[in-house]
């Protein structure tokens, strides 16, 4: 099915509604990941508005008036609707009401804070059956920490992401992930979770409550770390941009001639791999002694691989990343290269596949990241902007149909 024949139907969740009552990232990237699908998702905010409203960097807009002025809240709230919630004795009793035509409801109170705002999971779970409920919380709706705060920092410490984050050096101290990576982990598996329970509800014709902790997350996506101890009692150690493991590795980061860089695993292993690297050197006078046949013996790289391994650092110095990336492919050879988050945005092949979106938002074009899912029965999304507050419209198909792309 043509691009121009999807983009004449609807988005794939146009007829979900989401309910979003969120207090951190992994609530918002939840319901975001619904709302990029097409779904109508409506966010609960206090009379003074999200405290994200307010986070920084903001954005200059010119205007005294502009109440949104958040990035953070731009990002997280496109094609969202806004409703406002007073903090008082009234709120589970107005929030139940918006429940009442919803089919998911994403939540990231934690069980203290649902017990004040009095707000009971199993009582509207037996007054709206076929409602789903997303618990998307630090530790969970149970144990011991159910009710302990936790940032981006003490999540992705306390599930053990940080200590295979940093440098070579057991000198030298772990280093956080930036991007808030424990949240967006957590929104994944809570947007996995939320659609599996919409294919049982198709079978059973009831909902679910899928608790979602930010820790377990984390904890289950520290690699490997886990199988080397529990089946080989080895511990990991932490590499510089390569992957955790208990013994070291040969370094795979080299710098460039433009000063960018490239990721590339020398395959010592593989006698296709090596032959290919060593003509590719050889086109630019560069393969040294490497055609020494004593090299087509895997013992013998492996005992040379310091040399190796010099020699390949003066190599891209004399090739800029872009042209290093294209002429490894074509070989085959397994290399990457680092874009600047900034490079993405002129990055040739998302462009063609019209990844980015603008969108105008206050008198000034934003560019967002696109949906990460295409579906050849389904039709694009256009975002649209974050809503103010209390901003609401008309029926769930806001924004449906052909996607704009980024100028």
């Amino acid at each position: 099915m043509t691009e121009q024949n999807t983009a004449l139907r609807p988005p794939a969740l146009t007829q979900l509604r989401v309910i979003e009552l969120s207090t951190n990232p992994a609530g918002e990237q939840a319901g975001l990941l619904f709302a990029d699908m097409g779904a109508d998702v409506v966010r609960i905010e206090p009379p003074s508005g999200s405290d994200s409203r307010r986070l920084e960097p903001l954005l200059k807009t010119g205007s005294p008036s502009e109440d949104l002025t958040s990035l953070h809240f731009h990002y997280y709230n496109r094609s969202k609707q806004s409703a406002v919630i007073p903090d008082d004795t009234t709120k589970a009793e107005k929030l139940e009401a918006m429940l009442a035509d919803a089919d998911i409801f994403i939540c990231t109170l934690q069980p203290a804070e649902l017990k004040a705002d009095g707000i009971d999971y199993e009582a509207i779970r037996q007054r709206f059956p076929s409602l789903i409920i997303i618990a998307v919380t630090p530790f969970g709706l149970t144990g011991p920490w159910a009710d302990y705060r936790a940032t981006d920092l003490t999540a992705l410490a306390g599930g053990g992401m940080i200590n295979l984050s940093g440098y070579d050096d057991p000198g030298l101290p772990p280093i956080c992930p930036g991007g808030g990576q424990s949240w967006h982990t957590a929104a994944s598996f809570a947007y996995t979770g939320g659609m599996l329970a919409l294919l049982d509800r198709r079978k059973t014709g009831l909902g679910d409550l899928v608790d979602v902790a930010v820790h377990d997350s984390v904890a289950i996506s520290i690699e490997l770390s886990f199988l080397y101890w529990y089946y080989a009692g080895k511990g990991v150690r932490r590499q510089t941009c390569r992957h955790a493991m208990p013994v070291p590795t040969q370094p795979a980061l080299f710098q460039c001639a433009d000063g960018s860089y490239v990721y590339f695993v020398l395959v010592l292993a593989e006698r296709k791999a090596w032959t290919q690297l060593v003509s590719w050197l050889d086109m630019f006078g560069m393969a040294a002694d490497l055609g020494d046949p004593r090299f087509l013996d895997l013992t013998f790289r492996q005992e040379h691989f310091q040399h190796v391994h010099g020699i390949l650092e003066c190599f891209f110095l004399i090739r800029t990343a872009y042209e290093a990336f294209h002429e490894g492919q074509e070989r085959q050879l397994p290399i990457g290269i680092l874009y600047a988050p900034e490079d993405l945005v002129d990055d040739p092949h998302l462009r063609e596949r019209g990844f980015f979106q603008a969108v105008e938002t206050a008198g000034t074009q934003l560019t967002y990241p696109g949906s990460t899912q295409r579906f050849s029965a389904f039709g694009g999304r256009a975002f649209t902007p974050a809503p103010r507050l209390g901003e609401q419209f008309a029926g769930a198909d806001r924004g449906a149909g052909q996607v704009r792309d980024a100028d």
